[in-house]
């Protein structure tokens, strides 16, 4: 249940245990949001939302945050972490801190399944306010369907701005305003509202950043365009694959099953330096270290990424976990496969 605050705000939902109805309307018309445009009238959709006050704050509650992008660069590379982040996974927990924004799973943190966690520095946005639950707890936490979020920022490639806002649209919202520049001179804006779930501060604790263990080996990633194609055959060949590697720049791929054995061997790759890696320091250089991972989730990794990274690493905890990171600029993605 949502509960209204004094001044027409929204508040964080009440006791555990009752679910927000907002889910049950993912928004005007049926859909999650719907876009508006303004400016040139030739372009106008059938269905209006109306949003005031585009250049000041919105509240939600006592709760406040309001960012914009005007770097095309960057406006590109939000879609492009937008569209992972719905790849990877169907719910997500955008957690809005002071010098960043956290998309991170929901859901038990026992599971089994492979698990998002992805940062966006504040120093990618042009402006960057908010406001969290108080002075001691400066953070907000909204559960948010992830697939809303490419939609709404799939037309945005070529705005002047991108903005994000907590809105109040009789429902928590997390509103996305696209600002374009048409042929005429006329500036057009697009609208989209994507419900959200607004989680208590009781709940915060379940959203934890991620505890990266201390990892038995590390080396760079070959390109990724090649390591989906050899994962994509070898997931025809069998459900799981061995991933192993070792402090001299060597990786291996390989999958068996009764019939076949296909094994793919990388060398060279490089190490990241030691002081910058929380590896085990007393390990022979040649030994190799392993992990058996599910080929569908894999796969899915280097399917659902978009993000052109800088780096990429590949941390192996021997029969233990998988952990794959991304980082390009001010963004950083981290995908940890937990081991069969």
């Amino acid at each position: 249940m949502v509960n209204e605050a004094p001044s027409g705000g929204l508040r964080p939902e009440g006791p555990v245990g009752r679910r927000n109805p907002m889910h049950a309307l993912p928004g005007a018309g049926g859909r999650a949001g719907e876009w508006v445009h303004r400016g040139d009238r030739k372009s106008v959709q059938p269905r209006c939302l109306s949003l005031e006050k585009c250049s000041g704050y919105h509240y939600c509650g006592t709760m406040k945050f309001r960012a914009k992008i005007i770097n095309k660069g960057f406006i590109e590379l939000f879609i492009q972490v937008s569209v992972t982040i719905a790849k990877l996974t169907k719910v997500c927990v955008l957690r809005v801190c002071q010098d960043k924004l956290c998309f991170g799973p929901t859901g038990p943190r026992a599971t089994r399944e492979a698990r998002l966690w992805c940062e966006v520095s504040r120093g990618a946005f042009y402006q960057f306010n908010m406001e969290g639950v108080s002075e001691e707890l400066n953070e907000i936490y909204l559960e948010l369907t992830s697939e809303h979020l490419p939609r709404a920022v799939r037309n945005a490639g070529n705005a002047a701005s991108l903005k994000l806002q907590l809105t109040n649209k009789r429902r928590p919202c997390l509103t996305v305003v696209v600002e374009l520049a048409s042929r005429t001179g006329h500036t057009h804006v697009m609208v989209h509202d994507l419900p959200v779930r607004v989680l208590p501060r009781t709940w915060w604790k379940e959203y934890p950043e991620p505890n990266v263990q201390v990892s038995d080996v590390s080396v760079y990633l070959p390109g990724l365009r090649i390591l989906k194609s050899i994962v994509e055959r070898m997931a025809n060949m069998g459900e799981n694959v061995l991933v192993e590697a070792n402090l001299n720049g060597k990786m291996n791929l390989s999958v068996e099953t009764d019939v076949v054995s296909i094994k793919s061997y990388f060398k060279n790759l490089g190490n990241p330096p030691k002081s910058a890696l929380s590896v085990t320091q007393d390990r022979d250089p040649e030994t190799m270290v392993q992990v058996w991972v599910e080929n569908r989730k894999l796969l899915q990794f280097f399917e659902g990424q978009q993000i052109n990274p800088t780096m990429t690493l590949c941390n192996i905890l021997s029969n233990t976990l998988l952990h794959l990171v991304l980082v390009h600029e001010d963004v950083s993605l981290q995908y940890f496969i937990p081991a069969l």
